[in-house]
């Protein structure tokens, strides 16, 4: 084996070796820093309804005791009447808040309004009273279902478990109600069976994710609802409808399908309400329902955020006793989320969950006595008192004793209320005695009857609650520092190892003695300086929670400054006594489409979060009619195939294969074109011609591209050119199957708005590709961190942002029939980054052409070594150095801000999309490298065979 040989295994080794490291720092990072959230273990028993700091041992043997019996036992203990014997919880997945209650004390819209007449109707009378309830981010099904449950904030990798439900096996409502000898029915949601497997008597799940349906996941729960009324085995009903979130997704708030479907959530409330409730002909007792939805939507109909669009949840109860008599008193009324677990434990006489932080919603409990509401909070006091002594020291507790509950009386502090100041944990225990103190002195004057002693009590447990739910929301485990700094430490030894290959390889490269590598002049090239630039703004701005939000802004003023740069470069030479030549004039019209086409990209989409609402190409195209997106769509598809074909034939012509392989992206082609006329409007996928056209699309595609790449090497000998323009013109070909592929693909799986966008992009890949077989005169690693520049900037052209609304789940669902995680899940991964991976494929097109231009320089001896370390090289280790600076910076920002007041809105979903970023380049990264070593490898193989086969042939005519 040569010593060029040698060194190319040597850089592949390391850099494998890099990767391998950074992807283990990573993964320890990212489970140190994202843990679960504190919980005590065990379950809540008949010690929750006892003094917190007193000896009070738990009675093990609760669970020998016979349900009804603990039933009773634990209404004793509480002090607190049930008045209630059965509860509907109906979640309507997805609705916001606003299109019942409205929003800023006004009314919701008219058509929301009038979209659900009976539900409007119990509100204005006081037969119901609604809140908006605040959710916590990520605002998606599965966590915000446990945090209504449990009333514990969950980890924020939920996001992820999301797609993967396990088991819930903290303490919560639905065990403590089964421990009670509660029967439970759950219709909907597949969600809930796998957070609670056995624990329905009776189920009927349907999937969350297959967003096309939104029609029969809804009738396959209200089709039991007529049997399921009629029943009295069950005291806990819980359906949850999927359908609005579903036309949410697909349509937005806006989509036609809206105010139908809010009738018919209208419908089911009516209907429950009088069958459950009004007609009591059954005798099956008292009946609450609540109807609550999990998160909101945004404009878009998406969520996972934390705007207020998205966490603007509903929590509306039906059936509670109030004074309310309008309907702004029934709708102006703030919670949050986790503030159901702990109103649902004392109505329904259970103890609260251990690790809930919610507290009691606000004029629920007005019905009861006034010794029981004190009661209530007195319990929903202690219950956070328990969680606050598990992340507190013990010496804050210093001052208190039994008594200090049982009659107010603190030691050393006597029964004066004092003013609490000082550190937040000192102002917790000091809100807690005086509302201790405060209800000791309200219980000694009772029989006086003192409305003034009972609101000041009323009060300060208030003021405790609401002080320590927040502290506690807002509170996370304690970090394990060593486990983040091994993780840290990995990926900067990763980033060092990679930059140092980088080094290596620029080093040999441009150290020849025709370079002038070490001149000042050299150093201090405006193009290099620019690229080193572009990556300090951008680590700089990761400290800042507005430039994650706004990133769009740093990349769209970047690649467009870097197109200005070469305009000047080429238009600096020029002489009007010599006028301007061809070449030139083709290197500035390039340029010129570069900046037009970034300038339309730049418009297409108003990205970000605080400035989405402002007037953008796509906006008005959509308020301009739906039949203009059509036209732009089926435009920018036709234009998209036939630039693709005219690249491919442009080169490879005369070859069988590549005509075959035109031949089946054409077929493509027109099948796209049919799919966007015909299904585009059936955008709910009830036609299965759409999902039969998206399969045929897959497989075609799949067999262009990878039989391609397959097939090509073995068909572009030629006698008459050398071994490195065979193998240009061959990667060339490749490269451009490889991006016309990827197009058509996004073509299909892309909102329709977003066809013109992929036209665009590829027209600035074609005009790359043009401007670098035509000596640009730029560092060819220049050119290459130009590109990967470039499809971060077309990442947010297409509308996405760092933060997780802007996924689109709809078109992960296309050509699926029904659902499948691992499917869906890798064609919503293929949507969010399409840019990104279509100018890492393009550098395989990149390649081809340098090696073209440079064919004539190649010696017939040239080490097939030597040309993949020198050729690939670059493509492969700029976008992993530029990748690894980025991700090992932010690392470092979030750890630093991890008690940030944003750290789980903003920055966290931020390193969430780093982390995805990094998996899409190394994944575009190894398609290059793979694709260029085999087609180097076949075609050195085929020259050598052919070489021997003329060394004989002269053999033998000598002979």
């Amino acid at each position: 084996m040569s010593t060029e040989m040698t060194t190319c295994t040597r850089l592949t080794i390391f850099t494998v070796a890099g990767i391998f490291l950074q992807i283990i720092g990573l993964s320890i990072f990212v489970f140190g820093f994202f843990p679960v959230k504190p919980t005590l273990s065990g379950v809540s028993g008949s010690e929750s309804y006892l003094h917190p700091l007193c000896d009070s041992a738990p009675n093990t043997s609760e669970s020998e005791i016979h349900p009804e019996k603990l039933r009773l036992l634990y209404e004793e203990l509480s002090g607190i009447s049930s008045r209630y014997d059965r509860l509907i919880l109906m979640v309507i997945d997805g609705l916001p808040a606003e299109f019942v209650l409205g929003k800023d004390g006004q009314p919701p819209l008219r058509v929301w309004k009038e979209s659900m007449p009976y539900t409007q109707s119990l509100l204005a009378n006081g037969d119901a009273i609604g809140y908006h309830a605040k959710a916590a981010p990520p605002t998606v099904t599965m966590p915000r279902l446990k945090a209504m449950v449990s009333g514990a904030i969950g980890g924020f990798l939920d996001v992820a478990f999301n797609f993967n439900t396990q088991a819930l096996l903290d303490d919560n409502l639905l065990g403590q109600f089964l421990r009670i000898g509660w029967k439970m029915v759950m219709l909907g949601d597949e969600t809930w069976i796998k957070l609670f497997p056995g624990l329905f008597m009776r189920h009927d799940g349907v999937t969350s994710f297959f967003v096309k349906d939104t029609v029969q996941v809804d009738k396959n729960v209200s089709r039991h609802l007529p049997n399921e009324l009629n029943s009295d085995d069950w005291n806990l009903l819980i359906l949850h409808y999927l359908g609005l979130d579903h036309v949410g997704h697909t349509g937005g708030r806006t989509s036609p399908l809206m105010a139908t479907k809010l009738k018919e959530m209208d419908d089911v409330v009516r209907t429950m309400h009088l069958r459950a409730m009004v007609d009591r002909s059954h005798d099956q007792g008292q009946t609450l329902l609540i109807v609550v939805s999990d998160h909101g939507m945004t404009e878009n109909g998406n969520h996972g955020g934390s705007s207020y669009e998205e966490t603007d949840s509903l929590m509306l109860f039906i059936g509670l006793s109030s004074n309310i008599s309008d309907f702004a008193g029934a709708a102006n009324n703030l919670a949050f989320q986790v503030d159901l677990t702990p109103t649902l434990a004392l109505l329904f006489g259970v103890p609260i969950p251990k690790n809930n932080v919610g507290v009691l919603v606000p004029g629920i409990l007005n019905s009861l006595r006034d010794f029981e509401q004190l009661r209530a909070l007195e319990l929903n006091s202690w219950q956070l008192l328990r969680l606050m002594q598990a992340q507190l020291p013990s010496s804050l507790f210093g001052g208190f004793s039994c008594n200090c509950f049982l009659d107010g009386t603190c030691e050393g502090f006597g029964s004066d209320i004092s003013e609490c100041s000082g550190d937040k944990e000192k102002q917790l225990i000091c809100l807690f005695r005086n509302a201790a103190v405060l209800h000791g002195i309200w219980k000694s004057t009772r029989l006086t009857d003192s409305a003034e002693d009972f609101s000041r009590a009323l009060d300060a447990y208030n003021a405790f609650l609401k002080t320590a739910s927040e502290w506690l929301a807002s509170k996370t485990t304690e970090k394990p520092v060593l486990l983040l700094a091994l993780g840290v430490g990995a990926m900067l030894l990763s980033c060092v190892v990679c930059v140092t290959l980088f080094l290596s390889l620029f080093k040999e490269v441009y150290n020849g003695p025709k370079d002038q590598v070490c001149s000042l002049k050299y150093l201090l090239n405006l193009e290099e300086v620019f690229i080193v630039a572009v990556l300090l703004i951008l680590v700089i701005s990761m400290g800042s929670s507005s430039m994650v939000e706004e990133e769009h802004y740093i990349w769209h003023f970047m690649v467009s400054t870097f197109y200005l740069l070469l305009l000047f470069k080429t238009v600096k030479p020029f002489s009007f006594s010599r006028g301007m030549n061809s070449l030139r004039e083709y290197k500035i019209g390039s340029i010129v489409l570069l900046l037009t086409s970034g300038r339309l990209l730049r418009g297409w989409h108003q990205g970000g979060v605080n400035w989405t609402y402002f007037l953008d190409i796509s906006k008005w195209l959509e308020q301009a009619g739906s039949s203009y997106v059509k036209w732009i769509q089926l435009i920018s598809s036709f234009l998209v195939i036939g630039l693709g074909l005219f690249t491919l034939f442009r080169t490879g012509s005369k070859r069988k294969s590549v005509r075959i392989q035109a031949f089946l992206f054409s077929i493509c082609g027109c099948l796209i074109l049919l799919h966007a006329w015909r299904y585009q409007g059936d955008m709910f996928g009830t036609d299965n011609g759409a999902t039969v056209t998206a399969k045929v699309v897959y497989l075609l595609l799949s067999i262009s591209a990878v039989g391609g790449a397959l097939v090509l090497p073995w068909s572009v000998q030629n006698k008459d050119k050398s071994f490195l323009a065979m193998a240009g013109d061959c990667l060339y070909l490749i490269g451009s199957a490889y991006v016309l592929c990827w197009c058509l693909l996004q073509l299909l799986l892309q909102q329709p708005i977003n066809a013109g966008p992929i036209l665009l992009l590829l027209i600035q890949i074609l005009a790359v590709s043009c401007l670098s077989s035509k000596d640009l005169q730029v560092n060819e690693w220049v050119e290459i961190a130009a590109l990967y520049y470039m499809g971060m900037a077309g990442h947010f052209a297409l509308g996405n942002s760092n933060t997780l609304a802007t996924i689109d789940v709809a078109g992960a669902f296309m050509g699926i029939s029904s659902h499948s995680t691992i499917l869906s899940g890798i064609l919503m991964f293929m949507i969010t980054y399409a840019s990104p991976l279509l100018f890492l494929l393009s550098l395989v097109m990149y390649i081809g052409v340098k090696l073209r231009d440079h064919s004539h320089l190649a010696h017939s001896d040239t080490d097939l070594g030597q040309l993949l370390k020198l050729k690939l090289g670059f493509p492969c280790l700029v976008p992993l150095c530029i990748n690894s600076i980025l991700l090992t910076a932010y690392t470092v920002v979030l750890l630093l801000m991890r008690n940030h007041l944003f750290v789980w809105s903003v920055f966290s979903p931020k390193y969430l999309y780093v982390c995805a970023t990094t998996v899409c380049t190394y994944f575009g990264v190894c398609i290059v490298a793979v694709t260029v070593a085999y087609t180097l490898s076949v075609t050195n193989f085929l020259k050598s065979k052919t070489q021997q086969l003329v060394d004989s042939q002269f053999d033998y005519a000598l002979i």
